[in-house]
């Protein structure tokens, strides 16, 4: 079976870190309200929520995507670039050591889940302001027994590599090419975001469906037009914080 952690909004999201966007006014009860219907999406999966509580003091902690890689063999908690992050780690290591051995990314490597972006064997690493090279060294060393091959990603003008790209099928992944090249995923099909929603690219693939926010209906009518079955969801709340789909999530199989 599946199950998703997740974590309830914090009241502090109105801090919330920011890279590339300008800061706007965040309603926590519309972003409260915009999750749970996301939660709900997931149910309608199949899949069941694990839910960690609200942590008042720690902003971003609803997007916990960037605290671990979870794979089959092993949880890898990660040491994410913004300081203000890193607590967030503790709690999501205290509930995945129920489900996973834990291996640890640790300094002078900086790691946010969001830039990972894992395909069967092979583990690309986007380089951002967040996540450096001597993270994609550990991660190489961590996951090379279990025959992992890491790909480091250079990108541009986004903050997360899965801002970019996203895997959308077994062999095709959903990307904005301005923000990162096609190049560098060789032996995969590609679905371009449509040009004029350039933070489309952000999709949660999950036993074959996908579930992608409704504010971008031309690149979800790209994916349908492909055969893929999407479920819409309201996140633009969320995504005033930089958050995506992926990010509010860490799908486990047990």
């Amino acid at each position: 079976m599946l199950i998703a952690i997740t974590h309830e909004v914090s009241r502090s999201i109105v801090r919330c870190e920011l890279t590339h966007l300008a800061r706007m006014p965040i309603d926590v009860e519309r972003a409260r309200t915009q999750h749970e219907g996301y939660c709900s999406a997931l149910r309608a999966l199949g899949l069941e929520i694990v839910s960690l509580p609200e942590e008042p003091d720690l902003p971003d902690s609803v997007f916990v995507e960037d605290t671990a890689i979870v794979l089959e063999e092993v949880a890898v908690m990660t040491n994410p670039g913004a300081d203000s992050r890193r607590p967030e780690v503790e709690s999501m290591a205290r509930t995945l050591e129920k489900y996973r051995p834990l291996s640890w990314i640790t300094s002078p490597a900086t790691l946010d889940g969001g830039d990972v972006l894992v395909v069967g064997k092979k583990i690309f690493v986007g380089q951002t302001l967040r996540t450096n090279r001597p993270a994609v060294e550990q991660l190489q060393g961590l996951l090379h027994p279990f025959g992992y091959k890491i790909h480091d990603v250079p990108l541009t003008d986004c903050l997360h590599l899965k801002s970019a790209v996203t895997q959308v099928a077994e062999n095709t992944l959903l990307i904005n090419p301005r923000w990162v090249k096609k190049s560098l995923f060789e032996g995969f099909k590609f679905i371009e975001v449509d040009p004029s929603e350039p933070h489309a690219a952000n999709a949660l693939l999950v036993e074959g469906t996908l579930i992608h926010p409704s504010v971008f209906e031309r690149t979800r009518n790209r994916l349908e037009t492909a055969g893929m079955p999407v479920v819409s969801v309201d996140a633009d709340e969320l995504a005033k914080a930089e958050g995506g789909v992926t990010c509010c999530s860490l799908i486990v199989r047990v």
